[in-house]
């Protein structure tokens, strides 16, 4: 009697997940036709006041540490420290830290290209950048746009620092190669100045099952190497040609930004811990960016500026029904089992 009940309240709980998900999906087809025509994509700038976060942190242990007369002494002492800034008439530095995240597509950039233009509406050169940079590299396209990013602030005389915690390799390694100074977690993985091509060929599989593949070129290289296609050694031939002229032009970049190295000993497509890549000059410091960002913290303002897209109705909506449909076919499952 329980497993029938069980069974019962299962089957139950699967059909108003149905009701649900098709509820959702009637909800998102009609916002879909609703926002059609509309802005996408709608942002906003968060910043962040890194020097509160990092006094606010110090005053709560000082608080639970600290005799109660002392923490008052230092509560008082730090009030008349600030009176006595803000009656300064002396600008003080600013520096700007901004974080990028890089995966394949450097999706990233779209909101690294509107926190730059909000720094140099504000900057001055003698402020500072610092970004935050963690990435694996990805399409050329992508990568070379960040780095035109940052060449925006080098352009304006805005002192670029990059801070490498965990990896900075290929594409990362492009848009870290025009600051000012790199600075490098001791673990960090860093270079990788090279370019790959790679794709699966599945003509011999058609041809094995007598199927035919037609494709339809105008212009003798439009199409170099084909996934269905049959590849030729000139098509071979000049794809490899076009991935050696992106890789010189990679290494032009570096040689322009970081002349201090030797480029044909580190742009062999190899990857280097930072304790190797110091040595190499591929890295200015040793330091991670806690510290760095900590140390700066003592002479300057600083402010962490992030893009922010809002993510609209109808993607909430999707991201609803995906997540039932999964609990609907989680459940399934289960009752097929038992």
């Amino acid at each position: 009697m329980m497993i029938d009940a069980l069974v019962q309240l299962g089957l139950f709980s699967v059909k108003m997940l149905i009701v649900a998900v098709f509820i959702l999906a009637v909800l998102a087809g009609i916002l879909a036709i609703l926002s059609k025509g509309k802005e996408k994509g709608k942002g906003k700038l968060v910043i962040k006041h890194l020097n509160q976060k990092y006094d606010e942190t110090t005053e709560d242990i000082l608080s639970h540490t600290l005799p109660k007369k002392l923490y008052k002494q230092f509560i008082k002492d730090k009030k008349q420290q600030e009176k006595a800034k803000k009656k300064s008439e002396e600008r003080t530095k600013q520096i700007y830290v901004i974080n990028f995240h890089g995966d394949m597509k450097a999706s990233a950039v779209s909101q690294l290209r509107e926190e730059v233009t909000a720094v140099l509406h504000v900057a001055k050169p003698n402020d500072e950048v610092i970004l935050k940079l963690d990435s694996a590299g990805g399409v050329v396209h992508g990568y070379g746009l960040a780095a035109a990013q940052l060449l925006r602030l080098r352009a304006h005389r805005i002192p670029l620092t990059i801070c490498i915690d965990k990896i900075a390799a290929s594409g990362g390694y492009m848009m870290a190669c025009v600051a000012n100074k790199i600075l490098a977690a001791p673990f960090a993985i860093i270079g990788s100045i090279g370019v790959i091509v790679q794709l699966p060929n599945f003509n011999r599989v058609l041809k094995d099952k007598h199927i035919e593949f037609e494709q339809l070129t105008a212009g003798e290289y439009k199409r170099t190497l084909t996934v269905f296609g049959e590849n030729t050694e000139e098509g071979r031939e000049k794809l490899q040609h076009e991935i050696e002229d992106i890789h010189q032009l990679f290494k032009n970049l570096i040689k322009e930004n970081r002349q201090q190295l030797d480029i044909n000993k580190v742009a062999t497509g190899e990857h280097w811990l930072a304790l190797q890549a110091i040595d190499l000059q591929l890295v200015d410091e040793i330091k991670t960016s806690d510290e760095y960002l900590l140390e700066r913290s003592k002479a300057a303002e600083l402010y962490e500026l992030s893009y922010e897209t809002k993510k609209s109705l109808l993607s909430k909506l999707s991201a609803s029904a995906n997540l039932m449909f999964d609990t609907l076919k989680g459940c399934s499952q289960y009752l097929a089992k038992h």
